[in-house]
C-alpha cells in the first residue's frame, strides 16, 4: 500500500505542500506546465531550491502580477477584489484543470466556504473570500489537488498540527492564532500551539488537511522510499518546513463471512456483483454444508476498514443473511496500475504489478479477446505477437 505521512510539525500551508509534494512527483516540471497552461491571468509559478536555517528543501513560488503572497499590492488590483465560492468555482471547472483534480478543489474551497459561514453567521454564497480567495491561493489548492491525483497514494495521514501561537493580522483585523476559519476547520484534528508565536497553520492548509488526510497521529510503519521538503516564506527562527514522506506499507483489511442456505443461484451472482460495485477488494463463495445437513455456501467479502460498514449493509441487503463474522488480516499486494499498449493489432490495455523485487504484465483479457475476434488469431498467437511489447 503507497502510503503519504504529512509532518506537520510547522503547520500547513499550501505553498508548503505543494513544495513538498512536487518533490515526490518523478517529474515535476510537467505538473508546473499544467499548472500554468491554466492560463490565470497575471498567474507565473516556480519551483526553487531554498535552505532554512540547515535544512535543504524547495520553495514553491506563485506570483500575481509579479508580486508574491503577502507582498504589498497596489491599490484596486483584480486579484486583491473579495469573491464569492460561485467566482472560485467558474474559475477552477473552467481553466482546464484535469477534471477529477479540478473538482477537489472545488470541494476544498467549499470545505473553507463552509468555515467562514460558520463564523461570520452568513450563508456559504454569500462568504467573501478574502486571503483564501485570492488567486495565488487558488493555484496552492490546485496544485495539490494536481499532485495527489498523479501520485496515485492510497492512503495520506498526518501528524498532529502545529498550529502556532499570538495573533495574526488579516482583512477582518487581529486575530487569535489559530484564525476563526482555521480553528473551525482543525476541528477533530488533533492539534497544538507552543512557544513560536505567529500563524504557523492557514485555512487554506488546512482545508487541505481535512479533505485529504485520513488519518492523525504519529507515522505508521512503512518503508519510506521518498521525501519531499516544503519550505514556507517565514523566518521563525528554526527551519520552517513541511516533510511529506512517501512509502510503502503492508496494508490491513476485513474479511466478513456469513453463511447462506436458500440463496438460488442468480440470486448469489447478483449480490456477488453489487458487492464488487461497493467497493470490495475480492468476493468469493464456496460450497459447505450446513445446518440440518442442508448443501449452502460461504460468502466471502474482503475490503478496506473505511468500507466495513458500507459492506455490511449490502450484505445484509442482498443476501438472505442474518449474521456476519469479521476477522482483520493482513493484506500483501503489489502496486498496481494499468496502462495501454499500442499494437500492431490495435490498442490493449495492460495492468503491471510491482513490488519486492517483481514485475508482471498481464494483458486484459477482454480487449486480447476482442482482437482475436477481429482478427481471426488465437489468444496464444496475440501474446506471442505481443511479447517485445511487453518487456
Amino acid at each position: 500500500m503507497k502510503i503519504l505521512y504529512l509532518d506537520c510539525g510547522m503547520g500547513a500551508a499550501g505553498d508548503m505542500l505543494s513544495a513538498a509534494l512536487l518533490q515526490l512527483h518523478p517529474a515535476p516540471e510537467t505538473v508546473l506546465e499544467k499548472i500554468r497552461a491554466m492560463a490565470l491571468p497575471g498567474v507565473a509559478v516556480s519551483l526553487e531550491e531554498r535552505m532554512s536555517h540547515g535544512l535543504r528543501g524547495a520553495h514553491y513560488t506563485v506570483t500575481v502580477d509579479g508580486a508574491e503572497e503577502g507582498e504589498p499590492i497596489p491599490a484596486g488590483e483584480h486579484h486583491r477584489h473579495h469573491v464569492h465560492l460561485s467566482d472560485v468555482e467558474r474559475i477552477l471547472r473552467g481553466s482546464g484543470l484535469d477534471e477529477k483534480a479540478a473538482e477537489d478543489a472545488v470541494a476544498v474551497y467549499r470545505l473553507l466556504a463552509e468555515a467562514e459561514a460558520a463564523v461570520h453567521g452568513a450563508p456559504m454564497e454569500q462568504v467573501h473570500f478574502h486571503e483564501v480567495g485570492t488567486l495565488d491561493a487558488i493555484v496552492d489548492v490546485a496544485t495539490v489537488c494536481l499532485l495527489l491525483r498523479e501520485l496515485e497514494i492510497d492512503l495520506i495521514c498526518a501528524s498532529p498540527v502545529h498550529v502556532g501561537s499570538g495573533t495574526v493580522r488579516c482583512a477582518h483585523g487581529e486575530l487569535p492564532v489559530p484564525a476563526p476559519a482555521t480553528a473551525r476547520l482543525l476541528q477533530g484534528i488533533p492539534t497544538y500551539g507552543g512557544e513560536l508565536r505567529g500563524e504557523l497553520c492557514t485555512p487554506t492548509g488546512a482545508a487541505l488537511l481535512k479533505y485529504f488526510v485520513r488519518d492523525f497521529g504519529p507515522q505508521p510503519a512503512m518503508a519510506v522510499e521518498h521525501i519531499g521538503i516544503g519550505v514556507g516564506s517565514k523566518d521563525f527562527g528554526r527551519p520552517n518546513c513541511l516533510r511529506a514522506l512517501l512509502g510503502e506499507a503492508d496494508e490491513t483489511a476485513v474479511e466478513l463471512r456469513c453463511n447462506v442456505d436458500d440463496m438460488s443461484g442468480e440470486a448469489v451472482g447478483f449480490a456477488l456483483e453489487r458487492l464488487l460495485e461497493e467497493g470490495a477488494l475480492d468476493v468469493s463463495w464456496q460450497s459447505v454444508g450446513t445446518k440440518k445437513s442442508r448443501p449452502g455456501l460461504v460468502l466471502t467479502v474482503l475490503c478496506h476498514e473505511k468500507d466495513r460498514d458500507k459492506l455490511l449493509e449490502a450484505l445484509f441487503r442482498h443476501t438472505s443473511t442474518i449474521g456476519v463474522r469479521e476477522t482483520l488480516c493482513r493484506r500483501y499486494v503489489l502496486r498496481r496500475r494499468e496502462e495501454t499498449l499500442t499494437t500492431a493489432y490495435g490498442p490493449v490495455r495492460v495492468k503491471i504489478s510491482e513490488g519486492r523485487g517483481l514485475r508482471r504484465v498481464k494483458i486484459e483479457h477482454d480487449d486480447l479477446a476482442a482482437l482475436s475476434r477481429e482478427t481471426g488469431l488465437s489468444l496464444e498467437e496475440l501474446k506471442k505477437s505481443f511479447a517485445e511489447e511487453l518487456e
